[in-house]
């Protein structure tokens, strides 16, 4: 079986629907579905829970009610039979009831949480009811019956497999099986959500769970692109990435994919493809175990980079220096993406500057401290062992005109990564390109 995950856009109206329907039934063979909220919902239930934190109840009624006209005109558009229509507006009817329901008691973050996970609910409804009426044998799972995470806030992988499995006994014979993607519980049995990835990593925990033959991630784009389609000219899509160059490539930039959502198919060998719904003859990328040795696959860019650095005199002999200053970082949960060190300092990178005052204020207890804003990580990712003679040499020569304040190469197989100024980004990323893919 496979799994299939279909983002917001891919939902996005009710001819994009009518499209994924197409996708999914297309095989003829099994298929389990995870599908996101269609476009825009998220954030119109966020605005929603927003006016409900300022008590604003006139406010998120309101905005409730342009919701429901909205998802009214689209079972219009959807659905060819009366049957059908009735039935996905009393369903509607029933969502949108609850989302009223929200305007008459004090508000928590908890009832955020469920209010959001309404758009997930509707979308694969709709898609559901759509499918039933074309006579197809499909079947609507809800999430919250196996998707669960652990009291660390991770996803509890023994207990969806557990349930899933349950589920599908209970559920034999159906051509396509639908879920909601993002939504799960908590270990407390409070709907939550699993952050991170969001549906992605749905898709990716549910292959696992039911140890699927490929896992299928369908977005607007046709897989990763060996550079930012935004920025430089001629990008291609790249035929296939290992599982840790792929997160290398989400974690610095490409936004197609999160670095997260990729590790429970990583650690279960099953493939991860990256298709686009909107041209679905394009091969796009497949992410697998394999290592095709001596390329480099792509580069990427991360954005809204702070660097540190700390000069200390007394560094050279001073032991523990490095963990009293990792151990800022962290007691403010910010993370680290670049470091470099000296004999006399350290520079790091962070792309999380709200607790930045405070961080410099701690740091400056062990030397003197200087901050460097707006800045980028360019990050070049392949297979880019330090047995491959010239890489780093092809990378570096690139960027000769580029003014560079940090270089990180050695922590990983899979990248070189240049700390520069944001104003240089896009000339950045464009040499690259005409260097190591002409």
């Amino acid at each position: 079986m496979k799994v299939m995950k279909f983002g917001g856009t891919s939902v996005g109206s009710p001819e994009r629907m009518k499209n994924v329907a197409s996708l999914i039934t297309e095989s003829g063979e099994p298929t389990f579905v995870v599908l996101s909220a269609m476009s825009g919902t998220t954030n119109t239930l966020v605005e929603i829970s927003d006016y409900l934190y300022k008590k604003n109840p006139e406010g998120a009624n309101e905005v409730i009610n342009q919701l429901e006209r909205k998802y009214m005109q689209h079972v219009e558009e959807l659905y060819s039979t009366d049957e059908y229509k009735e039935k996905t507006r009393n369903f509607l009817r029933g969502e949108f009831e609850y989302l009223h329901s929200f305007t008459k008691d004090l508000f928590t973050s908890f009832e955020e949480k469920s209010i959001v996970a309404q758009g997930e609910v509707m979308s694969t409804n709709m898609v559901t009811n759509y499918l039933q009426e074309n006579g197809v044998k499909a079947i609507l799972l809800n999430a919250l019956d196996f998707m669960r995470t652990d009291k660390n806030a991770e996803p509890d992988l023994p207990y969806i497999k557990e349930k899933l499995k349950a589920v599908l006994e209970d559920n034999k014979g159906y051509q396509i099986y639908i879920t909601q993607g993002f939504v799960c519980r908590n270990a407390y049995g409070e709907v939550d959500n699993l952050q991170r990835g969001g549906s992605d990593y749905t898709a990716s925990l549910i292959g696992t769970a039911i140890n699927a033959e490929e896992i299928q991630i369908w977005t607007d784009i046709d897989g990763m692109h060996n550079n930012d389609p935004r920025i430089v000219d001629h990008t291609d899509a790249i035929p296939q990435l290992n599982f840790e160059e792929a997160a290398e490539l989400a974690y610095f930039g490409a936004k197609i994919l999160h670095p997260t959502c990729v590790q429970p198919a990583k650690y279960a060998g099953i493939p991860v493809r990256l298709k686009n719904t909107m041209d679905p003859a394009a091969p796009g990328t497949i992410i697998d175990n394999v290592i095709v040795r001596g390329k480099i696959k792509a580069v990427a860019a991360k954005d809204n980079i702070t660097a540190i650095k700390i000069k200390s005199s007394r560094m050279l002999l001073a032991t523990g220096f490095l963990r009293k200053v990792f151990e800022i970082f962290e007691s403010y949960q910010t993370p680290i993406d670049m470091i470099a060190t000296s004999e006399v300092g350290v520079s790091m990178s962070i792309d999380n500057d709200s607790h930045l005052t405070e961080i410099v204020d701690e740091l400056k207890k062990y030397g003197t401290v200087t901050v460097d804003t707006d800045m980028c990580i360019v990050c070049v990712v392949g297979d880019l062992d330090w047995s491959n003679l010239g890489f780093e040499t092809l990378a570096t020569d690139a960027m000769k005109n580029i003014p560079v304040r940090m270089i990180s190469y050695g922590g990983s197989n899979y990248n070189i990564s240049f700390l520069i100024k944001t104003q240089d980004k896009k000339r950045a990323l464009q040499n690259l390109s005409d260097v190591l893919f002409k």
